[in-house]
């Protein structure tokens, strides 16, 4: 046997060997490294963007569905309505008309409290979300727990001003009987869905998140009984809402519907 060519054929193939786990080693290296980045980058995406936000809630971490169905107005309710002309569709639809109009500074956080504590059934329930200009509404939605109960046509308040600021009449819906489900679940971090805008492209470089909220979201609408999910608001630029389920992280648009 020649063991000069067979020492020679070991060493290469150890050699051989040598660079094969070389190379393995460092595929796994950079793949490790690679999962630490990815998992840790988002903040630094987004400064490297000049993106900025709000202080995130850090404190909620687990939330439940709730369960609610359209209120049923009573005659009982209406009658002690003070002032007022007061029309029902369907039990679950009231128009108010006010026989005086009434003045109303709803930038006055404590006017418009008094106001709806005073005129509204269960007025305290509702918040303001917004002035429509256009039509000269203020538009109020409904909480429970605390928490807003976003764009829903069975738990919103309209009310109509005139020329000088008066309430002159309003629409009001609202859901009853709810409650939460028994089991809470993890909801996604604020800032996964801060993350989740950044990656479908609405928040672009400069920007700012100005709010970040949790509330609840019913993803079928328009029947009388409805399940809410929680659901944050983050608002850009103190202008752009947008609703991102609490649960699958993913983009509400204005119907409702979970986009991909």
């Amino acid at each position: 046997m020649d063991w000069s060519k067979t020492k020679t054929i070991f060493i290469i193939t150890f050699l051989i060997l040598d660079c094969f786990l070389g190379y393995q080693f460092m595929e796994k290296r950079n793949s490790s490294q690679l999962d630490v980045i990815l998992e840790t980058t988002i903040e630094e995406q987004l400064e490297a963007n000049g993106i900025t936000y709000v202080e995130l809630p850090k404190e909620i971490t687990k939330a439940t569905y709730v369960s609610g169905k359209s209120k049923k107005f009573t005659d009982e309710e209406i009658k002690k309505l003070p002032g007022q002309k007061v029309t029902v569709n369907d039990g679950t639809a009231l128009k108010g008309t006010f026989i005086h109009p009434i003045s109303l500074n709803f930038k006055d956080p404590y006017r418009l409290k008094e106001f709806l504590q005073r005129h509204i059934i269960n007025g305290k329930k509702y918040t303001f979300w917004t002035f429509d200009e256009k039509s000269n509404t203020v538009v109020c939605y409904q909480t429970y727990d605390g928490k807003i109960i976003y764009n829903n046509e069975s738990s919103k308040l309209l009310i109509h001003l005139n020329e000088k600021s008066e309430a002159v009449s309003y629409e009001q819906t609202m859901l009853d009987d709810l409650q939460k489900y028994e089991r809470k679940q993890d909801i996604v971090p604020a800032i996964k869905a801060i993350e989740t805008l950044y990656k479908k492209g609405y928040l672009q470089p400069g920007d700012r998140v100005t709010s970040v909220e949790l509330g609840y979201y019913g993803l079928v609408q328009f029947t009388t009984s409805q399940v809410l999910t929680p659901t944050w608001h983050i608002v850009i630029n103190g202008k752009e809402d947008y609703f991102i389920n609490a649960f699958e992280g993913q983009i509400i648009n204005d119907e409702g519907k979970i986009l991909e």
